[in-house]
């Protein structure tokens, strides 16, 4: 489908039950297949599933020349996707009421969604990237340093200490930062080995910018009046866990699991951390019906 800027998303559906739909917001540099797996978990629960390829990756536009690197205009671009996507979603018809799963990136843009007023009746969080995990030392120069390259024409260089290889086809299994699950992790490679068009490499200098200042605009913005329910990781390594925390713990009635031993995609995470996370998801939204 085509956004109201002109530029080309795409969405994935799975039937799933008459319970409602879930539309799920992947993180950066993901694509719809890699949410089969979620898919089949809501639907076990009673519930199908909508996820996107936002602009920039998956097989949606890509923004520029160098289709590897992973870039945004402004994050507020999002938001048309999603508009585009909700549009499609009331023209389908599909099953109502709606909820929301969001990851990483996609919970940085489902939140600016839900302040924005989204239909959905509750929603989830995964690692949600309401900050970037950056040392201490370097915190307070990123978003400055970030925002003077952009305005020198070096946005669309790779930001530093990335590049154009994948993470799952540079680092191995061992130590990674995503999942302690090796078969979760080895179907993350295969989706690249066999449909290549899907990778995505670091993000650019604009792209980082312009998430740190995203990030920095949400944190003093009102929660929604929204049942929510989010699971953050002990071992997370990828987004900020601090902000996380402070805003769980001012979210009136808002449920929080800390999971240990989990790495960032707890949605990928070994068997029964899927479990836990889509029990308790599903839990919420069962409460809303």
């Amino acid at each position: 489908m085509t956004a109201a800027d002109g530029r080309r998303i795409r969405v994935g559906q799975w039937p799933g039950g008459a319970k409602g739909t879930v539309l799920l917001l992947p993180g950066r540099t993901e694509y719809i297949e890699k949410y089969g797996c979620a898919a089949v978990e809501l639907a076990q629960r009673g519930y199908a599933t909508v996820a996107v390829d936002f602009r920039g990756q998956g097989m949606a536009d890509r923004l520029l020349p160098d289709p590897i690197k992973g870039h945004v205009g402004a994050f507020d671009d999002y938001q048309l996707d999603m508009a585009a996507v909700m549009d499609w979603m009331q023209a389908q018809g599909l099953a109502q009421p709606w909820f929301l799963v969001g990851h990483s990136m996609g919970g940085s843009i489902g939140l600016r969604a839900l302040m924005n007023g989204l239909a959905v009746r509750a929603a989830a969080f995964s690692a949600p990237m309401w900050g970037i995990r950056i040392s201490a030392a370097l915190r307070p120069l990123v978003g400055p340093v970030a925002a003077v390259l952009t305005a020198l024409g070096r946005g669309h260089a790779f930001a530093p200490t990335t590049g154009p290889v994948p993470y799952v086809q540079r680092v191995a299994f061992a130590g990674n930062t995503l999942t302690k699950d090796r078969a979760m992790w080895d179907d993350m490679v295969r989706h690249l080995v066999a449909a290549p068009e899907l990778a995505l490499g670091g993000p650019t200098v604009q792209w980082l910018q312009r998430a740190v200042a995203d990030c920095a605009d949400l944190a003093p913005r009102q929660s929604p009046a929204l049942p929510v329910y989010c699971a953050l990781g002990t071992d997370e390594r990828i987004v900020d866990p601090r902000a996380i925390h402070r805003r769980m713990a001012a979210w009136p009635g808002a449920q929080f699991d800390l999971i240990p031993a989990a790495e960032h995609e707890v949605m990928m995470e070994v068997p029964a951390i899927r479990t836990q996370f889509f029990d308790a998801a599903c839990a919420l939204f069962d409460a809303q019906l």
